[in-house]
């Protein structure tokens, strides 16, 4: 091989892979589209019509580079959120914050604790800036407070990631229980709480906003409840002196026009909000029926979609995801030991549920027969 420019050696130690297998790369693989689009947690409501409305608007003002300050954006979140413009950053996506904060506090053989089997997302960005990753086993299938904590202060460890509620189990805690973690954390570890499925969770699982704590950065999302996805727009919230720190390392441009102009009208159409809201309640609903109809346990869940326990062990899970995928319906499945007996289905249209419904047994034997 020619002489070529070196690579650091710690990338050229990491895995070419990336956290999720998309399902545009499956269905180029299969050579067809799905059926049913349930795997990835999207929104398949959609956005509302007044946010199409004002992305159409926009378009014509695409020639222009993005408000490099996000600043109407992150105005409107702080009247939302009643706090001060200078307590949110607005990013790519929780994907793209998530690779901000890691950034911010994780070097060579730092220790970054989260959970056996949690959003895999934010493990990729602590490997990829040298951290060291420890991890705590899921108990009853949601994440162990008592088990983070103790690894923290065992390791010492600058950064703890908390879903709430969960991916990939759809489980969650309430908000006095979140609160005790964050108190009884050491004030030189931060919090990362992730609340991408905040607005379909009950108003108990939420704890109350306060930005004086050094220690806690909170993540929310456009792309589930939303139904913005495809634009990649999150932001964060945290004492001030925290969020002004992200000024120095941001891509200042990284959110573009259309996702800021999209995003505002979301915020601002709180009654479309409420619907979806009131739809993905619904379809939990149904998908949990689906699954006791066909002899499987749903668990509780928060979020937009559900896991299912399969009633096996992850071998038959996983022939189970690929029975449903052969018959062209999305879904995924957690991998971590102990969770990986489950599929997760994300809430979708009628028909789509329609299409997992009449697959599902089928789908079922295929996995049985093996």
């Amino acid at each position: 091989m020619p002489p070529r420019p070196p690579f650091t050696p710690l990338v050229e130690a990491l895995p070419a892979t990336v956290p999720f297998v998309g399902p545009e790369a499956q269905e180029r693989q299969r050579g067809r589209p799905f059926r049913a689009r349930i795997g990835a947690n999207e929104s398949g409501f959609g956005p509302s019509p007044a946010v199409i409305a004002a992305m159409a608007q926009a378009a014509g003002e695409m020639w222009k580079y993005c408000d490099p300050e996000n600043h109407d954006l992150r105005a409107a979140l702080a009247g939302h959120l009643g706090i001060g413009i200078g307590n949110i950053v607005v990013g790519e996506g929780i994907d793209g914050l998530l690779n901000l904060v890691v950034r911010l506090h994780v070097g060579d053989g730092t220790p970054v604790v989260t959970s056996l089997g949690a959003y895999p997302t934010f493990n990729f960005h602590v490997a990829g800036f040298g951290g060291r990753l420890v991890t705590a086993p899921y108990r009853d299938d949601r994440e162990d407070l008592d088990a983070l904590l103790a690894a923290v202060e065992r390791e010492n460890a600058p950064l703890v990631y908390l879903s709430n509620p969960d991916n990939p189990m759809g489980t969650w805690w309430d908000a006095d229980a979140v609160t005790r973690f964050a108190e009884a954390l050491p004030a030189t570890t931060l919090l990362v709480l992730d609340e991408a499925y905040g607005e379909t969770a009950p108003a108990s699982a939420i704890p109350a906003i306060d930005v004086s704590r050094p220690n806690l950065i909170r993540l929310r999302t456009f792309s589930k409840a939303y139904g913005l996805a495809g634009l990649r727009c999150g932001y964060a919230f945290g004492e001030e002196l925290l969020i002004q720190t992200f000024e120095k390392i941001r891509t200042h441009y990284g959110v573009n026009r259309m996702a800021q102009a999209a995003c505002l009208a979301a915020l601002a159409d709180r009654n479309y909000l409420r619907d979806v809201v009131a739809r993905v309640a619904r379809g939990r609903d149904r998908i949990a029926r689906i699954a006791r109809d066909n002899g499987l346990t749903p668990l509780p869940s928060a979020t937009n979609f559900v896991t299912i326990d399969a009633g096996g062990d992850g071998a038959f899970a996983l022939r189970l995801m690929q029975a449903l995928l052969t018959r062209d319906i999305f879904v995924r499945k957690p991998m971590a030991p102990g969770l990986d007996r489950c599929i997760r289905v994300s809430v979708g249209p009628d028909d789509e549920l329609d299409l997992f419904a009449q697959a599902l047994p089928e789908a079922l034997a295929a996995a049985r027969r093996g």
